[in-house]
Order: C-alpha cells, then structure tokens, then sequence
C-alpha cells in the first residue's frame, strides 16, 4: 500500500449513530493522517472540537450523493495531497459507496445493501451483530489494517465528545440566563423520533414522572430541539421548558445534570458521550445493539415491557441520593 496522505470518513445521519461511531473517528484521527469528516450539516457543531486541528476538516453532506460526490471531488482538486487518499463508509448505505465511488475514492465499508462491487476494501459484518460501537470499530480496524495502521482490538468502554472553548461558554451562559446549578437539575427528553418495528420508542410515563419529581423538590427542565417541542410538550407538559441548544453545547449541559432521563434516542447517545449520570428507558429497541455506551449509564425496561413508573422513581432517587452524598 502507498503511502496515504488523507483519509475521508463517512460518518452516519442520526445523532445516536454518530455518537457511536465516536471509537471509529478516534481511530482514524489517530493514523495522523489528514483527516476529512463528511456528515450531515448538524454534525459540525457537535465535532467542533475535532475541527479545531488544523489537519482535520469538516464537508456537510447534503444527502444527494451525486452533489456529494462533485462536492467532495472540488475539494480533492482545492486542496491536493502529496500521496494517496482513502475512504471509509460507516453506514453500510448504497449511497454512501456511490458518493466515495463517483468522487474517485476508493472505499472500504461492509458488504451491503448489494454495493460489493462499488468498494475497494469490502468487508464482511460480525456474527452474531454486536453493540453498534463494537461494529463501526471493527470495520474500522479492518480498514486501518488494509492501509498499514495500526488499532486497538477494542473500543475503549468510555469514549468522550471533545467540546469546545465555545461550546463550555455557550453552556455557561445559558446556565447563568436559566439559573441553572451544577447537579440542581433533572433534564428530560420525552422524544424520540420515528418508530421501531411500528412501535414508539418514548416511555409513556413522563408526565406522571415530572410530577413525582417536583413533589420531592427537584427541578425538572427540558428543552428539546424545534421539531421536538411539540411532542415534549404532550409528553411532559409539567417541566420547566427551555430554549434549545446546539448539540455542543446541549451535550455539555447534560453533564451538569444532576440525572438525565431519555428514550433510546439522540439523548441517550449524547449523554454517554459526555459521560453524565442518566437512565435510558426502552421498550421496544435492541439494548444489546443500540444501547449507551457509557459506564455512568443505566438501562431500565425491555424489550415488550417498559419500566413502572414506580421502578423508574425509586432507581432515579437512589442515584440522586448518592449523588447528594458528601465525599
């Protein structure tokens, strides 16, 4: 293999899966290579901190792969390299290989969706499938490996979102406006978007669950994306509403909660990458699959019987109480 000069990553569309394709970012950041994050353009905020290397970029994906592909092409030719250029596909999508493929990269990706031929590096998916981290981190280990790096045989059990300097301050700021104190609040985030196998992934308890919270004193707050308000709103109609946030921001956020309390959703996925204390209700998804990745993280429910309400309260309190502790 050639020397090589850079490499593109393709990262996936949903928040969750970008949060957990973090392990397979780190990875190929680490070959010291230049490094190009392709994503949605949501994305940036979030990765901001990784951007702030100057051999890392950010290109925002518009969704139409042949757009991407000539976007992708423009910026090969603005900015030559002096040896090879590499691609990586972490969604297993046709349209991913069709968008390195007609931007003259050569890719490597799982074997998928019948896109074999238009990959270089084609690989072959884990059986039985493991935890997403776990996946996107092994074909990552099988490309690096094709291309002369070097890997960890596994992603590390915690895998932090960077933030930066204006993320903290962005998230201090808001603190201050909404008299926000570290470890004095319970964030919610009674969404989640779109429906597994037909079914909804949101908890259907919130409401009953913010009640019982302010009873016992605490401040519950909320404050969900603009498409989500509506839903947040039926859902919990008793928290306190805030404005929304970046990504970057809004991560940092959640770790000065004192618990977040989420669907296996975005937030889920943003809470175990900033490490804070949350618990992650579900009911209908594949734990062992989706499920955060985070040692700080509790998973209550299953699949076909979600949490009581009372199971929910009683685990919430004992992590509150703990937290309470002095040291």
């Amino acid at each position: 293999m050639k020397k090589i000069s850079r490499i593109f990553i393709r990262l996936p569309n949903w928040v969750g899966d970008v949060c957990m394709s973090l392990a397979s970012l780190n990875a190929v950041i680490n070959t010291g290579a230049k490094v190009v994050i392709c994503a949605k353009p949501w994305a940036e905020n979030l990765l901001a901190a990784y951007t702030k290397k100057s051999d890392i970029e950010f290109l925002a994906l518009s969704g139409q792969w042949r757009d991407d592909a000539q976007k992708i092409r423009d910026y090969r030719k603005s900015t030559p390299v002096p040896h090879k250029e590499v691609a990586l596909s972490i969604p297993d999508s046709l349209t991913a290989a069709l968008m390195f493929k007609f931007a003259g990269l050569p890719c490597a990706g799982y074997k998928d969706d019948g896109r074999s031929l238009l990959l270089r590096w084609p690989v072959t998916k884990i059986k039985p499938r493991p935890h997403n981290v776990i996946s996107w981190h092994h074909l990552t280990r099988i490309a690096l490996g094709y291309w002369g790096f070097s890997c960890s045989a596994q992603p590390n059990q915690r895998i932090l979102l960077p933030f930066t300097d204006e993320h903290i301050a962005e998230k201090n700021v808001y603190m201050s406006q909404h008299e926000l104190k570290s470890n004095g609040f319970i964030v919610i985030a009674p969404t989640a978007g779109g429906l597994h196998h037909g079914k909804s992934k949101v908890w259907p308890d919130y409401e009953k669950l913010t009640q019982a919270f302010q009873r016992l004193g605490h401040r519950v707050i909320m404050c969900p994306p603009p498409n989500e308000i509506n839903q947040a709103r039926n859902n919990a109609m008793s928290a306190e509403l805030l404005p929304p946030l970046a990504l970057g921001p809004f991560t940092a956020l959640l770790n000065e909660a004192a618990l977040v309390i989420c669907n296996d959703s975005g937030v889920s996925h943003l809470s175990a990458a900033a490490t804070a204390k949350q618990i992650t209700l579900i009911g209908v998804s594949e734990i062992e699959h989706t499920g955060p990745w985070s040692t700080s993280a509790l998973t209550l429910g299953e699949i076909g019987r979600w949490s009581t309400l009372d199971e929910v309260l009683s685990t919430a309190e004992g992590i509150l109480q703990h937290k309470a502790r002095p040291n």
